[in-house]
């Protein structure tokens, strides 16, 4: 299973970049408007059963509030890569030493509705690494087998309509969570790039 998640992935030395793979679908919705860049880190704790690192945001933030997601945020001109940018986020949101993280690999870049390009960053996380989620912007941590996306079925489809537009939507319902919109369509590209989708 890992050795077929490492073959799906971007190389570090070649970080994708925009426009995204849903472009067409978003410049649709957005027009031609110039997006910000960000990043989120796509965690693998370590293990016989290796685990996906999930968030849950709080519910009085501005944007996603409530929403299943990985952890990360937009780029700060600072960061000079999305690697730096997916670690320095997974610090400040749920206190992921950066120190235990192994970075793998990229998916492909992702536009999101709210005028972002998320770049997915793969990593894998030590067995014994522990979460403080900041309780500003966390609301929970919890953890997936990477199994359960890769079992058919698991992959829900749906189409919602927006601003006039018809959208081709998937999620995924685990133990109480449902995780969609950014989060789902993500996974969704890993399992392309695996062949499982």
């Amino acid at each position: 299973m890992m050795e077929a998640l490492l073959r799906a992935l971007r190389p570090l030395s070649q970080p994708p970049a925009a426009p995204g793979w849903n472009h067409a679908q978003m410049s649709e919705l957005l027009g031609d408007i110039p997006l910000r860049p960000a990043a989120v880190l796509i965690g693998l704790r370590d293990g016989a059963q290796p685990r996906l690192v999930f968030t849950v945001r709080t519910d009085h933030l501005s944007s996603h509030a409530g929403q299943v997601s990985f952890p990360g945020g937009r780029t700060d001109p600072a960061d000079g890569d999305a690697v730096t940018t997916a670690l320095r986020e997974s610090e400040e949101e749920i206190g992921l030493d950066r120190a235990l993280v192994t970075p793998l690999g990229y998916l492909d870049c992702f536009e999101t509705i709210s005028g972002f390009c998320v770049t997915p960053v793969v990593a894998r996380i030590a067995h014994d690494a522990r979460f403080k989620p900041a309780p500003d912007e966390v609301a929970e941590v919890f953890e997936v087998p990477l199994a359960f996306f890769l079992e058919p079925g698991s992959l829900k489809r749906y189409v919602m309509e927006y601003r006039g537009h018809r959208r081709d939507m998937v999620e995924f319902e685990h133990a109480g969570h449902r995780i969609w919109g950014v989060t789902a369509a993500i996974l969704q590209n890993l399992l392309q790039r695996m062949e499982r989708a």
